[in-house]
């Protein structure tokens, strides 16, 4: 329960809110509790001579309270219901906000399903402990003390004989709420999974059709589900064996009632009057007995998902803008590696004591085996990743004092899996400017030969993509994604093997525009084609995280190293390819 407490910062933009709808449960309960007082009079007054008119003021007093009730009573949930709906989304947006703040690992070691479910079926619990979890206990809190004060102005003997079943009642709940508590955490926990397994399994609908693994995957989903239907009959048992328990109390002390009130009728110790207005209070107290449970669940299941979300927004960002950010003199797009080393977790090192410069406005290429830590060098560029030592320096200035929305304005990539949203073509395109005019989209479009393309869909530039760029080919989504960056006119143009999906002879068409327009920026390639990085101002080859190679495209043949013996199998390749 303790995890709740971190719900209370949420509360107090609404204090007014809460406020007055507590006003309005005070209202609502106090003019609600007069129905069997008005009852216990109406029905002594029948002993005696009573008039119809003064009978119709009875009923119609009856009526004017349950009316004038149920007004407060509607702005009481208005307001209280209303207040959490207003504070789930601020706790949405800010457990959004926080992971968009999270770095590239982050995501390596998180499950999307499960911070999907975290977003959704926890925040709901929440929700709930803010909505019915606050409404209940103060609506059955104030009607249980107006109950119990009348009940006692008609007879104090006889609720406390009706009080005895209290402890027996409190014990349940206790006894309940932390088998409760431990069922919602297994429910939780195995939402996650099947919400897991389902985001994942629709993702890679392709992959499973291809391999023809739909029996097998319904199986898997399958087997998960089972288990949350299970868990969830568990949570079910006890939730059903609460109501018949608390009925079973409330019953009882019906029957005491009964008896003792009868005989106090036929002693003359009491009227009528007071005896269905004790069971009318009594009845009235009946709902606050059993709401204890109803709202233990209900804090149990909220304290379980708090303590989840809570989980995420403990977990700081490793890569967060510095206290006080420094910016260049002037952008040039000058890159040092400064004795650079990172490494994931505990695995070896993916780069190495690594040092080099890349000098403003020069096109300079990664090349080598998959694993030996190209990618990982050009995601320290931006500062998706933080060296584990050494240091980055863009134009004089590290990257970590660097302001990261700066930083990052300087620096567009297209990664090799051109990841694409399930918008328009042109909202894709200008993604990473939303301002951008026309002319600059088009202008971006035409260097990455993407513009013949979108000319021969049915709705041009607003044609949806679909979902991750699903109805263009994997060339289309590549030329898609360097038009985006591009738009963005960037001082560092970063290309992780971007047109690996792209023919030869557009790519050459892409490489000339991409000369013409990167005049005077830095471009780096990353690329296991020489035809790619054949012409770059400098070509590193990388293995197993050190740089074994540098030069150009000559220097480097000249070593007949790595790159020589990668330049020799290509041209072989392509040679064998023409034979055919």
């Amino acid at each position: 329960m303790n995890s709740l407490k971190h719900l209370i910062p949420y509360l107090r933009p609404y204090k007014r809110q809460i406020t007055w709808g507590c006003i309005a449960a005070v209202l609502s309960t106090a003019i609600g509790a007069l129905a069997p007082w008005i009852m216990k009079l109406a029905i002594d007054d029948l002993r005696g001579k009573i008039t119809a008119v003064r009978l119709a003021e009875y009923a119609g007093l009856i009526v004017a309270v349950y009316l004038v009730g149920g007004v407060f009573r509607y702005y009481m949930r208005m307001l209280l219901i209303g207040m959490s709906r207003y504070v789930e989304q601020d706790l949405r947006a800010k457990v959004f906000a926080h992971l968009q703040a999270q770095p590239v690992q982050y995501y390596t070691r998180h499950r999307t399903g499960d911070l999907m479910a975290r977003m959704t079926n926890d925040l709901d619990s929440v929700r709930n402990v803010l909505g019915p979890g606050f409404m209940y206990p103060v609506d059955t809190g104030l009607t249980a003390i107006f109950s119990l004060v009348l009940m006692i102005m008609i007879s104090p003997k006889l609720t406390l004989m009706t009080l005895v079943i209290t402890p027996l009642v409190s014990y349940s709940v206790y006894k309940l709420g932390k088998v409760t508590h431990k069922l919602t955490t297994d429910i939780q926990e195995q939402y996650s999974k099947l919400s897991d397994q389902a985001q994942e399994n629709l993702s890679g609908a392709r992959v499973v059709r291809a391999f023809s693994q739909e029996d097998q995957e319904r199986a898997k989903f399958d087997e998960l589900n089972k288990e949350y239907v299970k868990r969830n009959i568990s949570m079910t048992r006890v939730q059903a064996l609460f109501f018949p328990l608390m009925g079973f109390f409330f019953e009882v002390g019906a029957a005491l009632i009964l008896l003792i009130c009868g005989y106090g009728i036929i002693k003359n110790e009491m009227s009528v009057g007071d005896f269905v207005a004790f069971v009318g209070y009594l009845g009235m107290l009946a709902w606050p007995m059993i709401a204890i449970g109803w709202v233990a669940n209900i804090l149990q299941r909220g304290a379980a998902s708090m303590k989840r979300i809570q989980e995420l927004l403990d977990t700081n960002p490793t890569i967060q803008n510095p206290e006080s950010s420094r910016l260049p003199q002037k952008r040039l797009g000058e890159i040092r590696f400064e004795d650079v080393t990172f490494t994931f977790d505990d695995r070896e090192p993916a780069l190495k004591n690594l040092n080099l410069v890349i000098e403003p406005g020069q096109t300079v290429a990664f090349v080598g085996a998959t694993g030996c830590g190209k990618t990982t060098l050009i995601n320290l560029i931006p500062r998706l990743l933080d060296p584990t030592s050494g240091r980055v320096v863009i134009d004089g200035v590290p990257t970590n004092e660097w302001n990261l929305e700066e930083l990052r304005k300087c620096v567009a990539m297209v990664p090799q899996d051109a990841f694409l949203f399930s918008e328009t073509v042109y909202n894709n395109l200008i993604f990473g400017k939303p301002d951008a005019n026309r002319d600059e989209a088009m202008s971006a479009a035409r260097v990455s030969r993407i513009d013949k393309d979108v000319e021969n869909f049915a709705g041009g530039y607003e044609t949806l993509v679909g979902e991750r760029g699903v109805t263009l080919s994997g060339g289309q989504k590549g030329r898609l994604a360097l038009a985006r960056a591009l738009v963005r006119n960037p001082l560092i143009l970063i290309l992780d093997d971007a047109l690996a999906a792209v023919d030869t002879h557009t790519e050459e068409e892409i490489l000339t525009g991409l000369k013409k327009f990167m005049q005077n920026r830095t471009s780096i390639l990353i690329s296991h084609r020489v035809s790619t990085v054949h012409e770059a101002d400098c070509i590193y080859v990388l293995d197993n995280g050190v740089i074994i190679e540098r030069g150009t495209h000559d220097e480097l043949l000249a070593i007949d190293g790595y790159y020589a013996d990668m330049e020799r199998r290509q041209r072989l390749e392509e040679e064998l390819e023409l034979a055919e």
